[in-house]
């Protein structure tokens, strides 16, 4: 394993990206991240799946070279949420969406689904899964959480989120909730413009932020940013996934989070068209984040 004051500048930026890219193999594509920009971690989505085994060939090549190439093991994510967000269909379980489980009125039920999800996972090589949402549901104009959620309730959502998170963890694999602060409240989706939340901070700390923040309790490896204003907690105008003030004073400082800060697709509209992808990285590294999502294509940014 190299160390960090071994890497060279190139390397220890690899490490700080996760990338996408179009096939369903290991390709000149792939190659040429890892080998000349010593690309360090990849997210897989639906172009890149045709079934498990397939998947599980494709982790092993990626871990193979990014071994070669950088001397460190790669991070490997993907977004298998369950229900409407499922990536991998053949060869996997196809679970539950949140909404779902949440009307059972039973927690244990989410860890039960983490449990199985994390087993598959890690099994065929992927240590990162881009769950749980811990957004709660309060806006029925929202267009892109809705049934992604565990429901209108911040306690129900934290309850739900944290079972998850602790049968995913418990197999292997680690679990992001998202979208911090909160993307529940939003008539916007942020694939397409910019959010805002327009609640006052007392609203925000009782409703959107308490999942996050007792998911941050209870041991949840990471967090991803959300794309989104938030006046009530940063007045210069960025979005949260750009705020020193949400990602450092209020993540790191006040709820005492250690794990990872991962940022949503930096290309998404919410980020490209009113800062540019490539000054918003840098922004939001500044902010606090510690890996830059940069998918390479909008379409599936999900």
């Amino acid at each position: 394993m190299k160390k960090i004051e071994e890497m060279t500048l190139e390397e220890k930026i690899g490490q700080m990206l996760m990338i996408g890219f179009p096939s369903a193999f290991y390709d000149d594509h792939i190659r040429e991240l890892v080998t000349s920009y010593k690309i360090g971690n990849v997210i897989l989505f639906s172009r890149n799946v045709q079934d498990a085994r397939q998947v599980m060939d494709l982790c092993t090549d990626i871990q193979k070279e990014a071994i070669e190439n950088t001397g460190i093991p790669a991070f490997i994510s993907i977004d298998q949420e369950g229900g409407m967000v499922t990536r991998i269909y053949r060869g996997a379980t196809y679970l539950p969406g949140n909404m779902a489980i949440g009307a059972t009125k039973d927690p244990e039920n989410a860890y039960k689904v983490g449990e199985i999800a994390g087993r598959e996972l890690r099994t065929i090589g992927i240590n990162i899964n881009f769950a749980p949402v811990m957004d709660v549901n309060n806006n029925p104009l929202n267009p892109v959480i809705g049934v992604r959620s565990y429901g209108e309730n911040p306690e129900d959502v934290a309850n739900f989120g944290i079972n998850y998170i602790k049968g995913l963890q418990k197999e292997g694999v680690i679990a992001t909730a998202k979208h911090f602060p909160g993307h529940g409240d939003t008539t916007v989706d942020s694939h397409l413009d910019l959010p805002k939340v327009n609640h006052g901070k007392d609203r925000l700390y009782e409703v959107e932020l308490y999942p996050f923040k007792k998911a941050v309790e209870n041991g949840v490896d990471a967090i991803m940013t959300a794309h989104i204003l938030f006046p009530a907690l940063e007045d210069s105008k960025v979005p949260a996934t750009l705020s020193y003030n949400i990602l450092t004073r209020i993540l790191r400082e006040e709820f005492k989070f250690d794990g990872l800060i991962i940022t949503d697709c930096m290309e998404m509209n919410a980020i490209a068209k009113y800062f540019g992808t490539q000054k918003a990285a840098s922004m939001a590294i500044k902010a606090g984040a510690d890996i830059v999502l940069v998918f390479l294509t909008q379409k599936n940014c999900k």
